[in-house]
């Protein structure tokens, strides 16, 4: 079996694209029976639009005394634009192709891989570690969303994927919500009897000029990431599609900012003389943590068992961790040194992918010792 750098290089340079992760899911299952380990893949692919479903592995207790635990890493990637090209420059891993290098999340994957490696050939004690590789995480964290929880005997678990120097711990994830917009006004020719249309368009841009956008304080963020609409330039357009969001650690504050969302949509296309359908949809219920609640305890540990200071923050991003957190399970997103990531510039130290290596071993010793 390779070793840790060796298997991300090999990770990063298999597409896996949300929804087509199917290439990827086959090379981690055949490394997961190479352990030895049973592998179930679920029927979560059909039901959420990629061609793989879930994985699921599990290494059994070694003993009776203390926690156990999951992990879980996702398989699919933003859409690469070019060649996926992994190079080392100086203890860095890079990708040469020029776009993203896919260390979100498959640096979590091949640590996981290589720890429960160790975990086996070392004859570590523990007392259980299940292992959780989904799917579609990208888009919404479909593949978790579809996961059969009940199938976890661990009710402690831990993501790696926040971006940002090993040794943070995330406390707190935000809750979130998601609009499709679709204005409809009246189409008619441009040059000719401009003043028959009513422009679907210039009701969307006087919505979002008049929506508040980007941070809007600590706990709470909107955005709105596409518009398309119309049919030609000389056809005043009778349609136009938003996607919007917004993002709070304080739900009710979310409430109350996507009620003003709606109210905002609606008074533009009502200046406009045109309809507007607002299509809302929750996309993850956010979680807090205490440092004083085991999972943070755990974590803090084995940072700790390792040289790394733990430290302590929120995220303004999503993880599958909101989606177990939301199941009753307790999950941590763990750093882990990944950066720039969903960009051309994405990167990660060598010595982070053995460091977390280190790190989930610490973690799984530390939950054997656990009370």
């Amino acid at each position: 079996m390779p070793g840790v750098l060796d298997l991300f290089l090999e990770l990063a340079s298999i597409a896996s694209p949300s929804g087509d992760e199917r290439a990827v899911t086959d090379r981690v299952a055949d490394e997961l029976r190479d352990l030895g380990l049973e592998v179930v893949e679920d029927d979560a692919g059909g039901r959420i639009g990629s061609n793989a479903g879930n994985l699921y592995a599990r290494l059994d207790p070694t003993g009776e005394d203390g926690t156990p635990l999951f992990l879980c890493a996702h398989l699919d990637t933003v859409p690469p634009d070019a060649s996926l090209e992994p190079v080392v420059d100086e203890g860095i891993v890079r990708n040469a192709g020029g776009t993203i290098l896919g260390a979100d999340n498959k640096a979590a994957v091949a640590v996981m891989l290589e720890a429960s490696r160790r975990l086996r050939d070392e004859g570590r004690r523990h007392a259980g570690v299940e292992l959780v590789f989904t799917q579609k995480e990208e888009v919404g964290l479909q593949g978790a969303a579809a996961f059969d929880h009940s199938r976890l005997a661990a009710r402690v678990g831990y993501v790696y994927d926040q971006a940002a120097p090993i040794g943070e711990i995330v406390l707190g994830a935000p809750h979130g919500a998601t609009l499709d917009v679709t204005f409809r006004g009246r189409s008619a020719h441009a040059g000719i009897v401009p003043e028959e249309g009513r422009s679907a368009i210039a009701a969307a841009a006087r919505a979002i000029a008049d929506l508040r956008l980007g941070r809007l304080d600590e706990e709470t963020t909107a955005n709105v990431g596409v518009i398309e609409g119309g049919t030609a330039r000389n056809i005043v357009p009778e349609r136009c599609v938003l996607r919007a969001e917004a993002r709070s650690h304080d739900e009710s504050k979310l409430a109350e900012l996507v009620k003003e969302m709606n109210e905002t949509l609606a008074f533009a296309a009502a200046l406009a003389d045109c309809e507007v359908d607002v299509r809302l949809a929750p996309s993850y219920h956010g979680y807090r943590f205490r440092r004083d609640d085991l999972p943070v305890r755990l974590a803090a540990d084995a940072l700790s068992r390792v040289g790394y200071e733990p430290t302590y923050g929120l995220t303004g991003g999503g993880a599958d961790a909101n989606v177990f957190n939301r199941h009753g399970l307790r999950c941590v997103n763990l750093a882990n040194g990944m950066a720039e990531i969903h960009t051309a510039d994405e990167h990660i130290a060598v010595a982070d992918l053995e460091g977390m290596v280190e790190v989930t071993l610490a973690l799984v010793d530390a939950a054997r010792d656990a009370a």
